[in-house]
């Protein structure tokens, strides 16, 4: 199977970085500086599952050959249309096209731009940054995606990836019903980089405060409100996993939303806390905290907006 990763960030950088690791037909698709620094120095990763530094093979815009059989496509959702553009090439007819994006809004997009039969449904689980040096820091030990057939069931293609996975440091299972694979995750989100940015802090930060467990219950459980309305009520283990991971004094998690508003940066507040609260209001579900935590976040873009 031949894959392309588009860019080489953290998530991209990993999951291509474990394939390439492999001695998978892996290529990055980057900008000319990005390539320059792979093709001197290699890709390098540091993790708790096993470092690695592995020559990988790249391209740019200019010498992108498609077509190929895999895309995964980790963009930011605001950088989605450029990342459609840059894709565009590489498309073929039977091109499985497996986006890692947060949330679901991005998977409408992608079936404009090439066709619904051509988009995959897909959850990443991982902790990774990219550092200043082109290194990928792996965090913790989440390495894990869920791919599937949006209209459900397990198809050859699906299985393919599965099997291009094994034997690595990922755990990859196909998933049956890819869908509430995403929805579960994006109440998860939602609810933790809702409350990451609204109280600006750590999960345990917030936990540690006298209403601070109650209010994250709390956010998650209107997110998981909205979820059951949709049709898509996460199954319990999610719910008692999701809430303990959110409740769990001490915890360093923290969403890369807040990151992004820490750094005075562009986040994906539209795409993730914007686009549950549009579901909300359709549904007819009540959102106080989300609706809070949404609105601080407008500020935040409003003034980057404004030069502010």
């Amino acid at each position: 199977m031949r894959v392309l990763v588009l860019g080489a960030g953290a998530v991209g950088g990993y999951f291509g970085g474990r394939l390439a690791e492999a001695g998978r037909d892996v290529t990055f698709l980057v900008r000319p500086a990005r390539a320059a620094v792979l093709e001197k120095e290699a890709l390098g990763v540091e993790s708790p599952l096993g470092n690695f530094r592995v020559p990988v093979k790249v391209a740019t815009a200019d010498t992108i050959a498609g077509p190929y059989d895999l895309i995964l496509l980790t963009s930011k959702h605001y950088d989605l249309d450029a990342a459609i553009a840059a894709i565009r090439p590489a498309v073929g007819p039977d091109t499985a096209i497996l986006p890692l994006l947060n949330g679901l809004v991005h998977l409408d997009h992608l079936a404009a731009a090439f066709g619904p039969e051509g988009v995959l449904g897909g959850v990443a689980y991982v902790g990774a940054t990219l550092r200043a040096d082109g290194s990928i820091r792996h965090h913790n030990r989440l390495s894990g995606i869920t791919f599937g057939e949006r209209a459900g069931g397990i198809s050859t293609r699906v299985g393919a990836i599965e099997q291009l996975y094994a034997g690595t440091a990922v755990n990859a299972p196909a998933s049956e019903n890819i869908l509430l694979e995403m929805w579960e995750k994006f109440v998860m989100i939602t609810a933790m980089a809702g409350m990451n940015c609204l109280m600006r802090g750590t999960v345990g930060d917030i936990v540690a405060t006298r209403d601070g467990p109650s209010l994250m219950i709390e956010m998650l459980r209107e997110c998981q409100a909205v979820a059951e309305a949709a049709g898509f009520s996460p199954r319990p283990q999610s719910r008692e996993r999701v809430q303990a991971m959110l409740t769990e004094h001490g915890s360093v998690n923290n969403a890369s939303m807040h990151h992004d508003l820490e750094a005075v940066g562009r986040t994906e507040a539209d795409a993730i806390l914007g686009d549950m609260l549009d579901r909300a209001g359709n549904l007819g579900v009540e959102t106080v905290l989300l609706r809070a935590a949404y609105c601080h976040l407008q500020v935040h873009e409003n003034r980057l907006r404004a030069g502010r």
